[in-house]
């Protein structure tokens, strides 16, 4: 093997490089400065190790753009906002209705309260500013809105099956919590029946807490509607049919209906149980 990845390149061609830096591959090793050198594609070694840096610093930012350009990364920042959103939101309400109730004793709470405060007329500056605060909070709920129809329109096209079993936004949030789509497939049913639970699984592995059956796969209405005895059964039901759904989105992407059919079977014999038998 005498052939490197600046084979037959021109060493101005830095397009060419970066291509043959992401693509290219070795057998086994080789004196690559010297060879660069007797090529003709480096004036000496320094040359040669100046065009190899400048070339996998190319490769590896392209290579970044690209991962973060992905759909499933543009799934994540759109569900970590619609997050942000949402807490910032309940956060700013409740600073309203703190300083609603110390101008008024018939003062709500809530996103609704700052509804009503933003569309009211301000008698003082004091008003004026609480008004402004309920604003910012509509201008959030609002936002979080827009970005779950957005998370509702995105995540079918990106994970089918996954968002078909699980719905769109609880999709989503997995992705986002196993930091994207590939990464997701690629775990185990039983890491992902426990993804949102990290703090329980800590606790459980220091000796202070019982091991978590489930962690954010229990808003799913199989887990959340199945009695508390049979809970484990049914997360562990759905998290090796979500498993195998993120595994066929991230390889062929081809929707499989059979999954949620085979799915609804399992879980409804899971919740015809009768007794607390435990798991």
């Amino acid at each position: 093997m005498t052939d490197g990845w600046f084979a037959g390149l021109d060493p101005d061609d830095d397009e060419a490089a970066v291509a043959a830096i992401r693509e290219g591959s070795a057998d086994e090793p080789a004196e690559w400065p010297r060879l660069a050198v007797d090529a003709g594609f480096a004036d000496d070694t320094d040359d040669y190790y100046d065009r190899l840096r400048a070339a996998t610093m190319a490769a590896a930012e392209q290579a970044v753009q690209e991962r973060e350009g992905a759909d499933d990364r543009q799934l994540v920042h759109a569900v970590r906002s619609m997050a942000d959103c949402e807490r910032t939101a309940n956060e700013l309400a409740e600073r309203v209705a703190e300083w609603g109730e110390s101008r008024s004793a018939d003062a709500g709470s809530g996103v609704e309260y700052a509804r009503e405060l933003a569309a009211s007329e301000p008698s003082d500056p004091a008003g004026e500013r609480v008004q402004s605060l309920a604003q910012r909070v509509v201008d959030l709920d609002e936002e979080a809105d827009r970005l779950r129809a957005y998370i509702d329109r995105t995540a079918p096209e990106v994970a089918p099956n996954l968002a078909a079993l699980a719905g769109p936004v609880l999709a989503a949030r997995l992705v986002s919590l196993a930091g994207g789509l590939e990464s997701l497939a690629k775990k185990p049913s039983g890491t992902l029946q426990v993804l949102g639970a990290e703090d329980a699984l800590f606790a459980h592995l220091r000796g202070s807490a019982p091991s978590p059956k489930h962690g954010i796969i229990f808003t799913h209405e199989a887990v959340r509607g199945t009695h508390p005895d049979h809970r484990g059964s049914a997360a562990r039901a759905l998290a090796g049919k979500l498993t195998i759904a993120a595994r066929i989105d991230h390889y062929s992407g081809d929707l499989r209906p059979d999954l949620q059919a085979e799915l609804d079977e399992r879980i409804e014999a899971i919740q015809s149980r009768t007794g607390g038998d435990g798991e």
